[in-house]
């Protein structure tokens, strides 16, 4: 059965206190409501790592070229990093937690302000470090595709992510290759659920002992690059299966293609395509389908829905550029879903995929679609 939804502003049980009014109307839906009793961890998923400042450009008809000088015509500005992952958890009404380092320079201000106030996201196991400033990136986006650029130093020795992270649900991690993060135990052993997501082996290595903290994970959630370097196979979905001798749950992300999923307590297998859409910017799409799949897998949802809303929240967020930005929330789900079905020419059967949307989104979510969220700048002045 499907979870009931609760709207922003009822009792939910054990609301954190410091969940602002903003906050609480950008998540709109509750997707847990019905899971929810007194004793329950105070948050529904924790994260830790580096913020960055993200600057984005868009409207580039080409990469630049060397030796000239190109105008974008369109440039945001937002947090950026594990906030991407952070924001998109938050609007999907999910309570999160961060631990991470902020600068004392007036981007750090910007990031912290903009996810504490703006998102209601937990930052309790945060912290400002003096005289460090804030890692940077500038993100330019054409063709589909993006280049970045980044500058940053590391933050003094001591560790933005506490001894103990905070009781939550689950939480997401990303995994480097020859390195444990102690937390992760730590919270697994706490009956946290760990999600996993991985970036590049540098190192060529692509050996998957490398990733010792796999043992403690619920899922796994390489693209099929990477997945079929770690497993040594020629088919991302073959990959797909060998993984879940590492970790019962395996979801291998297929681009344009999709996305195949494995969970071998269940014996599940699910393969959803992906929605095609007009994409202005890629930037924090692995990241918003990653805390969909997390949303739909703390809601209970069969494996197949739990793909669905994955791969949905990501195609949404590829039509807005920034990456936190980007980031849907149920507005724009309700949106797209009440748009699709209004459309003679859709195909009944790929409509049901999606059917599961219904129970959750508030009738009076009437809002167009695509939508254009307002760009965001570092801050206007008090008479702007």
């Amino acid at each position: 059965m499907m979870p009931s939804h609760a709207i922003a502003g009822e009792e939910t049980g054990g609301d954190p206190e410091h969940l602002t009014r903003a906050a609480r109307h950008q998540a709109q839906v509750d997707p847990l409501a019905a899971l929810r009793a007194p004793g329950d961890p105070p948050w529904d998923v924790y994260l830790t790592g580096t913020v960055f400042l993200d600057i984005v450009f868009t409207g580039l008809d080409t990469a630049p070229v060397r030796g000239t000088e190109s105008w974008a015509r369109g440039m945001g500005s937002s947090p950026g990093g594990v906030a991407n992952m952070a924001a998109a958890l938050a609007r999907l009404g999910l309570r999160t937690s961060l631990a991470a380092a902020f600068g004392d320079d007036h981007y750090g201000e910007y990031c912290w302000d903009a996810l504490a106030r703006g998102e209601g996201i937990d930052l309790t196991p945060s912290r400002t470090v003096p005289g460090w400033h804030s890692p940077v990136t500038v993100s330019m986006a054409y063709e589909g595709e993006r280049t970045m650029i980044s500058h940053g130093h590391e933050p003094p020795p001591e560790e933005p992510a506490p001894d103990c992270p905070p009781p939550a649900r689950a939480a997401v991690a990303s995994l480097t290759p020859g390195r444990r993060a102690p937390w992760i135990a730590q919270a697994a052993r706490k009956g946290t659920r760990i999600f996993a997501d991985v970036g590049w082996d540098d190192t060529g290595a692509w050996d998957l002992a490398g990733l010792a903290d796999l043992e403690h994970c619920e899922a796994f959630l390489p693209n099929a690059e990477e997945a079929m370097r770690y497993t040594g196979s020629t088919c991302p979905k073959a990959a797909a299966h060998a993984l879940t001798e590492h970790v019962p749950v395996a979801v291998v992300t297929l681009g344009a293609e999709g996305a195949y999923a494995v969970d071998r307590r269940t014996g599940e297998t699910a393969e959803v395509p992906a929605i095609a859409v007009e994409a202005l910017d890629p930037t924090g799409a692995g990241d918003v389908f990653v805390a969909g799949f997390v949303t739909g897998t703390l809601a209970g949802w069969p494996l197949a829905d739990r793909l669905a809303l994955a791969g949905l929240t990501a195609a949404l967020s590829v039509q807005e550029f920034g990456g936190s930005l980007s980031a849907p929330g149920w507005s724009e789900i309700g949106a797209w879903w009440r748009r699709v079905q209004s459309l003679d020419t859709q195909n009944p059967a790929a409509l049901r995929r999606y059917a599961f949307l219904d129970p959750l989104i508030p009738t009076h979510l009437d809002r167009p679609w695509p939508l254009r969220r307002a760009v965001p700048t570092i801050g206007f002045g008090r008479n702007a």
